[in-house]
């Protein structure tokens, strides 16, 4: 699949928005459930959106917002974890048209987290598929 540019560089943007989470010293886990799960990543899921432009900076501060404040301190998940998550989940997206909530309950913070060593190196679509296929599996358990 080759995406656009533009989605290329919506992925880039929530890379870089869950890395930005880190350097806010926001809880890893509990940051990434609460954007996966937001009506502001929804919007993000949508065709178009206005916050798709707004910058990684916006974005979290509408996040912010929504959820009542993102917890401080916590579990902190290294940069190149958190971007390769926020990355990953956006292709996700527009790889197979789930939404955020959706993908989310496929592949949860620690999933991406444990996942991130093995899978880093893959072609994302590559570790799209196999992180579909992981939770296939725990529910075949």
């Amino acid at each position: 699949m080759n995406l656009t540019l533009e989605k290329r560089q919506l992925c880039d943007i929530q890379g870089r928005l869950f890395e930005l989470s880190r350097k806010n010293g926001y809880d890893s886990p509990f940051f990434i459930k609460s954007f996966m799960n937001s009506k502001t990543a929804a919007s993000l899921d949508d065709i178009y959106d206005r916050l798709q432009w707004a910058g990684e900076e916006y974005i979290l501060e509408e996040l912010n917002e929504e959820v009542g404040g993102l917890k401080k301190a916590g579990i902190l998940y290294p940069q190149e974890v958190l971007y390769w998550a926020g990355y990953t989940y956006r292709y996700w997206h527009y790889y197979t048209k789930e939404s955020s909530r959706e993908i989310y309950q496929a592949a949860d913070s620690e999933t991406m987290k444990e996942c991130w060593l093995g899978f880093h190196t893959f072609d994302v679509e590559m570790a799209i598929d196999d992180l579909k296929e992981i939770f296939r599996q725990k529910n075949l358990l």
